[in-house]
């Protein structure tokens, strides 16, 4: 840990020489975007929720973060749960002002979200780099909204699966250290500019699972190369859409705790109970939240029937039942702006 953050210590001093030899012009020929340009293309984010959003009582009916501008037209990349569901979206380009914006894409698989600014903004859109090359110790710049902290040197700590209760999963997420505050769709850029990352949540393992250590979390803009144009064409990625059964759990010793249901969704239809506990889909025992994700989608796409190996623990003989929950696109379910 101490090597980790003698390392940070040497990324400071690395962010001061960009910010000394990149905040004035470019150099003829040059590439690379400087510090004031990286800053120029993020922008401020705030939405206003409708009332009958099946996210408000979890997400809140305002919400606020940050996106970055990644291509022309006013084209903006944030984390998607920011404008999942908005009524009104405003961005604020830095030392601009506020304007309107409409929602291009809301992605449930990776977590990314696209918007468009209906003004010009005075910036210019920054590249999409990679991401499946970054490993431990890779030294990156977290950039948000803020006036106090925009910028951070982080470090790359880990890269692993990250399994959220809202059954999303991630394969190679990007974990950094220190803990960047102002994460929900901060940018998470290279050393030669780039966006590879956008930041989705505050971890309190960022190093190792059960191994203590505030960070982030950033979603691999990897992810987001393959479906862009599909998603700025039609709002979604429908090549394929994986089975939903609306079921919010948390993992106890490799078992699923079942913590609540989504209103009307497929797991509460199919009769399933807040305090039961998964044990396992399709007779096969799952190991953990990201297994029983992998399980749950190797059932193929939504509206396959998935059935789960369930113990009720109020049960008197501890008996495991079998419940067949009929899956569904998460997307139907959501009231988004069409």
């Amino acid at each position: 840990m101490q090597s980790l953050f003698r390392n940070v210590r040497h990324l400071a001093i690395f962010l001061v020489a960009v910010i000394v030899i990149g905040a004035g012009p470019k150099a003829v020929g040059a590439s690379e975007p400087t510090i004031g340009e990286i800053l120029n293309a993020v922008v401020e984010i705030h939405t206003e929720i409708r009332p009958d959003a099946r996210s408000v009582g979890s997400l809140g009916d305002m919400r606020s973060g940050s996106g970055v501008l990644i291509g022309d037209g006013g084209l903006i990349l944030t984390i998607g749960y920011i404008i999942m569901e908005a009524q009104r979206i405003r961005v604020r380009p830095r030392g601009g002002p506020t304007m309107e914006a409409d929602v291009v894409a809301y992605d449930h698989d990776t977590g990314f979200g696209l918007l468009r600014a209906r003004q010009a903004i005075d910036a210019a859109p920054l590249e999409l780099g990679t991401s499946k090359e970054l490993a431990e110790g890779a030294r990156l710049l977290v950039v948000s909204i803020g006036e106090q902290r925009p910028v951070s040197p982080v470090q790359v700590v880990s890269r692993r699966s990250f399994a959220g209760s809202w059954e999303y999963l991630l394969e190679r997420a990007i974990y950094t250290m220190p803990m960047h505050r102002e994460f929900g769709g901060a940018a998470l850029i290279d050393q030669s500019g780039k966006v590879v990352g956008i930041g989705s949540l505050m971890i309190h393992d960022a190093p190792a699972p059960d191994v203590d250590g505030f960070g982030n979390m950033f979603v691999p803009v990897d992810l987001l190369k393959p479906v862009l144009d599909t998603l700025v064409e039609t709002g979604r990625n429908d090549e394929h859409i994986g089975p939903w059964l609306g079921v919010y759990t948390r993992e106890v010793e490799g078992q699923l705790l079942i913590l609540r249901l989504a209103s009307d969704g497929p797991g509460e239809i199919a009769g399933l109970r807040p305090g039961e506990v998964i044990l396992g889909v399709g007779g096969e025992k799952i190991s953990g939240m990201a297994d029983f994700f992998r399980k749950v989608r190797a059932q193929g796409s939504a509206g396959a029937e998935v059935s789960l190996d369930i113990l009720t623990l109020k049960s008197s003989d501890m008996s495991v039942r079998k419940v067949a929950v009929k899956s569904r696109d998460r997307h139907t379910w959501l009231r988004l702006k069409k």
